[in-house]
């Protein structure tokens, strides 16, 4: 049995340097979900990209005719974003997303950073490609200002992988039920350390620890479903040391 902690898994790099031959194990499981008896097995593909535009900045008293405010091309950049689809607020199960999160700079320089979330990868690619047009159209606009958009991958969908290894699934769905619960195949609006280390070979599905309202200033856990959380690794170990 081997047991890891990990770091910055809500930046989707807390596996990206993990050694898995050190590690030593041909299956993992992380516990980072959320309700009683939840397993899921299915994550978003995930991107994120940064807008960077730069204006020019000079005086207000003298900027007629000059003036290039990056703020208000990124503040039209936002503007243009599809209002009713492609939000993490107007979307649910498998729709994905493009979602600016943070906004910082001044009239000579602003930047904007998104993520782009979905389950399936092709359709992961046609919000990139939504955000790019956005972003072009706001460049053509005004020529003066130098508008750039880089986009990096950050994981990937674990499902593919997961589902080449049934007998992953079915453990820990067996572990749950012996701790007490029934088990709940979801997927997640989101992604876990699993992601990454199961494209890199290692599958890995997640395991509920009664945490809710992740991400709000309301985030609560209950201790119940935490000690049923401990309980299924305990008996995980058990239904792995009798059908390996």
């Amino acid at each position: 049995v081997r047991v890891a902690f990990t770091v910055d898994e809500e930046v989707a790099a807390g596996t990206k340097y993990f050694d898995l031959g050190r590690f030593g194990a041909d299956i993992a499981y992380t516990l980072d979900g959320s309700g009683l008896g939840e397993l899921q097995t299915e994550t978003f593909s995930a991107k994120s990209a940064r807008v960077t535009i730069r204006g020019h900045s000079v005086h207000p008293g003298t900027a007629k005719g000059r003036l290039v405010n990056s703020v208000k091309l990124a503040a039209d950049l936002i503007a243009v974003l599809p209002r009713d689809r492609l939000s993490p607020e107007t979307t649910e199960e498998r729709e994905g997303f493009v979602h600016p999160t943070r906004i910082e700079g001044g009239a000579e320089r602003t930047t904007i950073d998104f993520i782009l979330r979905d389950h399936d990868d092709a359709k992961l690619e046609e919000h990139v490609a939504v955000l790019r047009n956005l972003v072009e159209d706001i460049s053509g606009r005004e020529p003066r200002a130098q508008v750039t958009m880089d986009v990096e991958h950050q994981y990937s969908n674990m499902g593919s992988v997961i589902e080449q290894h049934p007998r992953v699934v079915e453990a820990a769905e067996e572990a749950i039920r012996r701790a007490g619960a029934e088990p709940t195949r979801t997927i997640i609006r989101g992604g876990t350390d699993g992601s990454r280390m199961s494209t890199m070979g290692l599958p890995t599905p997640n395991i509920f620890t009664g945490g809710q309202s992740y991400h709000s200033v309301k985030e609560w856990a209950s201790v119940q479903d935490m000690a049923a959380a401990a309980a299924t690794v305990v008996e995980l170990v058990r239904v792995w040391a009798e059908k390996p």
